[in-house]
């Protein structure tokens, strides 16, 4: 399997929402433990199960269909950009 599509982009889903808001709160959690005198090495070992958690969960939810429906757009390349602005600027 390639890099690009184990690491593809979820785009503004359900799945995409749910893996940011949960990794901001778990390692938000972590850093206040560690703050308040919990051990580093325990917190942060917390912090990283939770987040590959999350992103096993997130991934079945874009597989049971709440993540992107269709191929992430691609961008035009410099020639099809370049020719998309000269025939906008001959109008």
């Amino acid at each position: 399997m390639a890099a690009e599509e184990h690491h593809d982009d979820h785009g503004n889903t359900v799945s995409a929402w749910f893996l940011t808001v949960t990794w901001i709160v778990a390692w938000t959690v972590a850093a206040v433990a560690i703050i308040l005198g919990g051990s580093l090495t325990t917190w942060t070992g917390i912090a990283l199960g939770a987040s590959v958690l999350f992103s096993i969960i997130a991934g079945v939810m874009k597989k049971a269909g709440l993540g992107r429906k269709e191929a992430r757009p691609v961008p035009p390349t410099r020639e099809e950009w370049e020719a998309a602005r000269k025939l906008a600027a001959s109008k």
